[in-house]
């Protein structure tokens, strides 16, 4: 059973690397884990499309934000922005990804819409993208940073939700912190993501790289010339937009229901005519072509969570590590994390690992200890790693979406290899070091 887990990973992984479908990919490997686990193909596949249900309300927003997206695209009122930035960035690659991360930073806290800006802002910037010669790998790691460093460092917005999910989780198991004192755990590991994203920004992908050809019959076109951007005036049908993008805000974060926000936002630019009636068909497919991929990834990895959970496959693993390791805290707390990236890869959530991960650590810690802090530092990081790099991860899977709206960014090659290259070794190496030192 412990096996189980880390071949069903690693068919995950190598499908993935060598150019799968990711959709393809997270079938074959949820079937390797049923049937490992003594599950008949038809029991694997049933439970695989029992877990899909979990995550309905997910895609379903994501098919709906794609949408919204493009009305608001449609809109022109993007172009605005891009001419802005034409005009003030020029030709400054760094500072146009580090303006990036800071944006995607401000999507988990200050206003907490997680990957919904992404598909509205990112698309439009693509062709200036092209035109510095910018390496798209250098945007997604700012973007994924965005989406990841803040939730784990900052207990506001999503970051609290996850905070509260450690202390929820610790809790049941016996362990009882407060929400100042697991943040003050997490400062370290989410320190590690800094240093990564500086090391791609200023090091790795600092250089130009030519644009890459589109593939066929993948293209969608965004904004216009570059010239007309840079003269485009605002516009009442501009103010329009904004105010439904105001109403979707406000609904997302007041109620909590991106479904519901989207479709809010989506309705509001048909009733004030920004995009006409006529075009409506034209608007969701467009949004279905640019988010459906990342909508039905969320399905399928939702079934191969349930897979695990169901077949008992984590805990098999953890039992198995620990009957060797004793009270070798380094060596522990080594295997731990080294247990939490190979699961959050596979079921590509923080937030969905957690209450796993917290079942199974807490006693081990306690048995090693490990102070309670340096147990929520073990369990905060084994869940955070993992989301970046992972095939079914949205941390991955948004800033893909938006970077290959016009098909020249590759998910695996061009998304999770980078992310998982500069964020997962640097979360891992300063989460042990934290483990060790609180």
């Amino acid at each position: 059973m412990a096996l189980a887990v880390i071949v069903s990973v690693l068919v995950l992984i190598i499908l993935s690397l060598a150019r799968v479908n990711v959709i393809i990919a997270i079938l074959a490997a949820g079937l390797t884990a049923g049937v490992m686990n003594g599950q008949s193909i038809v029991d694997s596949l049933d439970l695989l499309v029992d877990g899909m249900g979990k995550q309905a309300s997910v895609a379903l927003s994501y098919i709906l934000l794609g949408a919204f997206a493009v009305a608001i695209t449609h809109s022109g009122i993007t172009s605005i922005l891009v001419g802005y930035l034409l005009r003030v960035l020029k030709d400054m690659r760094t500072l146009t990804v580090l303006v990036i991360a800071g944006v995607a930073s401000l999507s988990q806290n200050v206003i907490p819409v997680h990957i919904a800006f992404i598909p509205i802002l990112i698309p439009p910037l693509l062709q200036l993208f092209d035109r510095m010669k910018l390496d798209r790998r250098a945007v997604a790691t700012a973007l994924t940073f965005g989406l990841k460093a803040p939730y784990i460092m900052l207990p506001i917005g999503f970051g609290l939700l996850f905070h509260e999910t450690i202390q929820e989780s610790m809790e049941t198991n016996g362990v009882t912190l407060s929400i100042g004192e697991i943040a003050q755990s997490l400062i370290i590991p989410g320190s590690g993501m800094i240093v990564g994203l500086l090391i791609a920004v200023f090091v790795t992908y600092r250089k130009k790289r030519e644009p890459k050809e589109s593939e066929a019959g993948h293209e969608i076109k965004f904004g216009d010339s570059l010239e007309q951007l840079k003269n485009t005036s605002f516009t009442y049908k501009h103010g329009l937009t904004l105010a439904a993008i105001i109403v979707t805000l406000f609904i997302q974060a007041y109620y909590e229901n991106l479904v519901l926000a989207a479709l809010a936002g989506l309705i509001l630019m048909f009733i004030f005519k920004v995009v006409p009636f006529k075009s409506g068909d034209k608007v969701v497919a467009d949004g279905i072509a640019m988010m459906g991929t990342i909508a039905f990834v969320m399905l399928i990895s939702g079934g191969y969570a349930n897979v695990l959970t169901e077949t008992e496959s984590v805990s098999a693993l953890v039992d198995a590590s620990s009957k060797y390791l004793g009270s070798n805290q380094p060596a522990i707390a080594f295997v731990l994390l080294l247990v939490g990236l190979v699961v959050t890869i596979g079921i590509g959530s923080s937030f969905a690992t957690i209450p796993i991960l917290a079942a199974l650590f807490v006693p081990l810690c306690i048995g090693a200890g490990f102070s309670p802090m340096a147990t929520a530092a073990l369990i905060g990081t084994a869940g955070a790693l993992g989301d970046a790099g992972s095939p079914a991860s949205d941390s991955t899977l948004g800033p893909t979406s938006g970077l290959n709206a016009d098909g020249r960014h590759h998910h695996i090659w061009d998304t999770c290899v980078p992310t998982f290259i500069h964020f997962n070794i640097p979360l891992f190496i300063f989460g042990w070091f934290a483990s060790l030192m609180l």
